[in-house]
Formats: structure tokens, sequence, C-alpha cells
């Protein structure tokens, strides 16, 4: 293979066995284990492009107003020349993994099963610029929760599915790939896997993707848990805000105005750029973590946000799977998708068992109320005090406590409160 070539994904970068044996199977699915390993070529060529990187002058404010500032990239750079992929790769093929043939496109997933025979499925689900490793630390506590310090009432059966053109899954060629579609191959794979019955867990485009379960097969769906609620002020709750509410709409505002130019050239231009984040490590580097850093909590005392190693190993993900741009197209294909004004989106109700859990740093907040018009059968509303957009990376053992929280009236009937 030519050295200024993607690898072809996902056969070049992983050496499935054979036939996928711990969980049921069906014809559609067709499920086989998947361990990954990346050709050393390929990495000896990272080394080589990330040796040769050629960065700009600084930038001319003292701040991130301009972009990530040269200072943190050369910090994420350096740290990414120390970063041992193959340890990386040890980790992920210790855990469960498995593909999947799903509406035509090969679908790479985690499958952990708990020790626990009553424990419940749960199908988490990431977004960008993150990746299925935003779930890696709670596998455990969630599977085996006895062996973590909880109760056996609470464990799941996870499943950790990566977005259509997101890791170790399939680059879609063709359009179509938006939340609705990847919804249905998820209700699939539950399927293909015996879980009739599951939960749906999700933040970012994971929101959207769990959203859409819930809507699309809401008697399959026990309980619905976001930590990005998908709901937008209507027109007349600008008029009478309350002080909290308004300050979540000036946060909104300033975002989308200041913050999202990003999203806008993903969801207009993404093979455009594209062409960037697969030929520039350092591109790719500064594309990704500049949102790393905006969207998570990094105030003293309220953990530190996402770390540096936990950056490099998610921007390393999307260079080595060469997914800068097919992630990047999934902007283009949910923008023609998504929902235009509040209005459009509450006449896509949700009546599934809802729970949303906040953090303080999420860039999209959301009231309580704007969400009841969406969200019917709300259950719990849990507002947090540390953490942002990466919960799952930045306050791992919260976001194990609110999952475990949002799914106990699940087990335990549809009349129970949580909260």
């Amino acid at each position: 293979m030519p050295e200024n070539t993607v690898p072809s994904l996902p056969e070049d970068t992983v050496s499935p066995t054979s036939e996928h044996t711990a969980s049921p199977t069906s014809e559609n699915a067709r499920i086989e284990p998947y361990p990954i390993h990346i050709p050393d070529r390929e990495l000896t060529l990272l080394r080589t492009r990330l040796d040769a990187v050629r960065l700009p002058e600084p930038e001319t404010v003292p701040d991130a107003s301009q972009g990530i500032e040269l200072d943190r990239l050369r910090t994420l750079l350096a740290a990414w020349r120390r970063h041992d992929w193959r340890a990386t790769e040890d980790r992920w093929n210790a855990i469960p993994h498995y593909r999947a043939r799903l509406d035509g496109l090969n679908i790479a997933f985690w499958h952990v099963r708990s020790p626990e025979p009553t424990a419940l499925p749960l199908v988490l689900t990431h977004g960008w610029p993150g990746s299925v490793l935003e779930f890696e630390s709670i596998l455990g506590p969630l599977t085996d929760p006895v062996a973590h310090g909880g109760s056996a009432a609470d464990a799941f059966h996870v499943v950790v599915p990566a977005l259509p053109g997101f890791g170790f899954s399939e680059r879609p060629r063709e359009r179509g790939w938006q939340p609705a579609r990847t919804a249905r191959a998820w209700a699939q794979l539950m399927s293909a896997l015996g879980y009739e019955r599951f939960g749906a867990h999700g933040g970012d485009w994971g929101a959207f993707v769990s959203t859409e379960l819930a809507r699309q097969v809401p008697e399959r769906v026990a309980g619905l848990h976001l930590t990005m609620p998908l709901a937008s002020p209507l027109p007349e709750d600008r008029n009478a805000p309350t002080p909290a509410e308004q300050r979540m709409l000036e946060r909104r505002d300033t975002h989308l105005a200041d913050g999202y130019g990003f999203g806008m050239i993903m969801a207009t231009r993404p093979q455009t750029l594209g062409y960037a984040l697969l030929d520039s490590p350092a591109g790719l580097a500064a594309w990704l973590g500049e949102k790393f850093a905006a969207y998570s909590d990094t105030r003293p005392g309220s953990g530190g946000g996402v770390s540096v190693a936990q950056q490099v190993e998610n921007i390393a993900l999307y260079w080595l799977t060469g997914t800068g741009a097919s992630s990047s197209r999934w902007y283009w294909e949910t923008m023609r998708w998504v929902p235009r004004s509040a209005e459009e989106e509450n006449a896509q109700p949700v009546t599934t068992p809802t729970a949303c859990s906040l953090f303080p740093a999420e860039p999209w907040p959301t009231a309580r109320r704007w969400a009841e018009r969406r969200y019917h059968d709300l259950r719990f509303w849990h507002e947090m005090d540390r953490g942002g957009h990466f919960p799952g990376l930045e306050q791992p053992n919260l976001l194990v406590s609110e999952i475990r929280a949002a799914f106990r009236h699940a087990r335990h009937g549809a009349g129970d409160q949580v909260r």
C-alpha cells in the first residue's frame, strides 16, 4: 500500500478471527470477533509526520479566542510522540470487541456481559470529538458493580458501538447515515445480541441516536439517559426567562456565535476539511484538541477536564483509523436531517421514561421546562456541580452513579420515581 493512502477499513486495521460465540448471531448482523492491530508501517509513518510538523507563529491574543493556543498544541504533540499505541491496543483487545454487518455497513462494538443474571442490557453511544474510549473506564463498574463497591441490582450488559465513520466502524460510501438510520442499526444490533429490551444512554451525537432509539422502538427501550437533552427554547422563552434560564440562553447564544464555527464547516464542507485532517497530525490534534479543552470543566477543583493523555488517545484513534473526513461528514448528514426549530423538535415527542444528568461545562445547556415539552415522561433531572461535555472521561464515577440511578425504574417497575 502506498504511504500516501489511508488504510482501508476495516480489513487492513484488524485481524478478524472465528465466528462470534459469546452472543447470539443473526444472518443480517453477521457478528464476529474483531481484535484490532494497526500495521507497523502506519505507526512508523505517524512518527515521521509528528517529527516533521510545521506550526504557525503564536496567536496574537492571550487566550483561546483565536483557537487552540500554540503552547497547548505543542503539549499535545509532545505527548502524542510519547504515546504507546500498542499499549492502547492491548487494553482494547482485552475488552470483548466485535464487528456486525448492519444495514450494509460494518459496525465495530464492545460487548461486555455482566456476571449478574438479572443485568439490564444498555447501549452507550458516543459523539464527536470523542469515541468509544469515552466509556472504557465505566465498563467495569457498570457490568460488575459488586466488584466496584456497588450493588448487583445495578448491573448492566453493556454494548458500545462506534458511530458509522468513527473508530473501527466502516466509513460510509453513500449518503444517509444520520441518527435515525443509526438508531435502526442499533436496534438491529441489540436484537442480534438477544436483547429485546434495553436501556440507552448518550451525550452529544449519542443523545441524538439514543433519542431516536426511544422514538423508533419505545416498546423496547426500557429507559433513556441523556447528558445533553435535545430540547431548545421556544421564542416565547426568551421573553420571560428565569435568571438560570437567562444564563443558559446567553451561553447557548455565545457558543453558537463564537464557538460553533467548526460545526458549520463540517456541516457544509466536510470533504474539504477532511483533506487536512487526514494529511496533518498537527491539524487533526488542533481540530479535536480545541474542543476537548473548550467543552470540559477545567475549573480548579473540578477534576481538570479531559487529560492530555485521554485527548491524545482519542486523537490517535481518529488518525490511525483515517476517520477525520468520515466523522466530519456526520455533521453534513445530520444537519440535513435534524429538526430546524424548537417547534419541530417538540413535534417529535419521546414517551420513554427519561432521566437527564446535566454537567455545568456543557456548551448546550438546557432548562428542565424546555425538556419537558419533548420528553413526556421525565423521571429525574439532576444538575451536577462539576464536569463537562465528556463525563465518561472527566467524571466517570459520577456518570456511573447517574446511569445506575437512571435505570432503577426500569428494573423495579414503571411507576417508581428515581428522584
